[in-house]
C-alpha cells in the first residue's frame, strides 16, 4: 500500500517559518508528482504548490508565490514545503499528495489519489 506521512506543522506566528516534510513508503516517488493541499475548517482542499515528476515544473498557488518553496529528495523518497513569511489566511491542515501520473499541470486535489494524514498549522499571535 502507498503511504505518505507529514511532519512539522505547529504553532507559528505571523511573519514566521515551517517546513513540512512528507515521506512517501509504498511506492516509489520517483517520476511521479507531487503536491501539498490545504484544508480550512469547512473548506475543501485547494492546492499549495505542487512538483512535477519528471522536469521539476512547480505550481504555487498567488497566495504562496515567493513565500513558499517546494521540493523533493527522491533518494529519500521526501517531498518538503518550506514556509515563510506566514499570515494567518494560510492555516489549516496540509496534506502531502501523490499520484501515478508524472505531470499533473492543475494541482488541483481531484488530480492526486494518495494522500497523507495531514498536519495542522497554525499561524497566531
Amino acid at each position: 500500500q502507498v503511504h505518505l506521512v507529514e511532519s512539522g506543522g505547529g504553532l507559528v506566528q505571523p511573519g514566521g517559518s515551517l517546513r513540512l516534510s512528507c515521506t512517501v513508503s509504498g511506492f516509489t516517488m520517483d517520476y511521479h508528482a507531487m503536491g501539498w493541499f490545504r484544508q480550512a475548517p469547512g473548506k475543501e482542499r485547494g492546492g499549495v504548490s505542487c512538483i512535477d515528476g519528471t522536469i521539476g515544473s512547480t505550481y504555487y498557488s498567488d497566495s504562496v508565490k515567493g513565500r513558499f518553496t517546494i521540493s523533493r529528495d527522491n533518494a529519500k523518497n521526501m517531498v518538503y514545503l518550506q514556509m515563510n513569511s506566514l499570515k494567518p489566511e494560510h492555516p489549516g491542515v496540509y496534506y502531502c499528495a501523490t499520484d501515478w501520473a508524472g505531470v499533473l499541470p492543475m494541482c488541483t486535489s481531484s488530480e492526486y489519489h494518495y494522500w497523507g494524514q495531514g498536519t495542522q498549522v497554525t499561524v497566531s499571535s
